[in-house]
């Protein structure tokens, strides 16, 4: 199966300002931001993407927009609304520390499975939608591009948590011990039986990824040796 590249936006004004954006419109990168955008085109260099899928949300839309210019060949991003940031309802533009006085601020990061924000979506719907994507987007890719192929979505912070959280099999409610910093790649690539993280929240060099992944098994493709899969 295909390799995903799972890129959190670069730092946003919310991100900067303390402020919980949601999906308030107008939110954009601040100017670390921009530049971390900027710097994901080299950070990328010589590896092969065969679509770039992103949240609708414009911090998202202007990380990638530096890496499509540089590949006009990949034409604009392909947007999906289930890749988009948790509807935080009532706590949307909030700042976050009057949030964390709310009640619901604990169960939010003890026990996410049973967070629901007021007027908004539960952490278990963000959860369903998102992996949901990751997955269907993976089998078209497959489909369209053969299973050597490396595909980028690029999303926001709580929706690379719940599918990491997915991809290692961990409950919803350890999804909050997972950190992806502003910028940072994900790397997952789904088999047939069981996915594999092979990079969590990587800020650095990217190179790595140009290698064409192991044709083998599951053994090989988790990168170890004389262990039984």
């Amino acid at each position: 199966m295909p390799t995903l590249l799972l890129v959190r936006h670069g730092r946003s004004t919310a991100n900067s300002g303390g402020i919980l954006a949601g999906w308030t419109p107008g939110v954009d990168l601040d100017e670390t931001g921009r530049g971390q955008a900027e710097r994901l085109v080299e950070r990328l260099a010589g590896v092969p993407l065969a679509r770039v899928v992103s949240s609708p949300l414009e911090r998202c839309r202007q990380t990638v927009a530096p890496l499509l210019a540089a590949r006009p060949e990949l034409g604009g991003p392909t947007l999906d609304d289930r890749l988009g940031e948790c509807h935080y309802g009532e706590w949307t533009g909030r700042p976050l520390a009057e949030l964390a006085k709310e009640p619901l601020w604990r169960t939010v990061q003890d026990h996410a499975s049973a967070a629901a924000f007021p007027g908004g979506e539960s952490l278990r719907a963000l959860s369903h939608r998102t992996v949901a994507a990751a997955r269907e987007w993976d089998e078209k890719i497959a489909a369209e591009h053969g299973p050597d192929a490396v595909w980028l979505a690029a999303s926001h912070g709580d929706v690379i948590k719940a599918i990491v959280a997915d991809a290692l099999g961990l409950h919803l409610d350890h999804f909050q011990r997972i950190n992806v910093d502003p910028a940072s790649v994900t790397v997952i690539r789904y088999t047939p039986h069981r996915p594999f993280l092979l990079r969590m929240g990587d800020t650095g060099d990217l190179s790595g990824l140009a290698a064409a992944p192991p044709a083998g098994g599951d053994a090989v493709v988790g990168g170890s040796t004389g262990s039984t899969p």
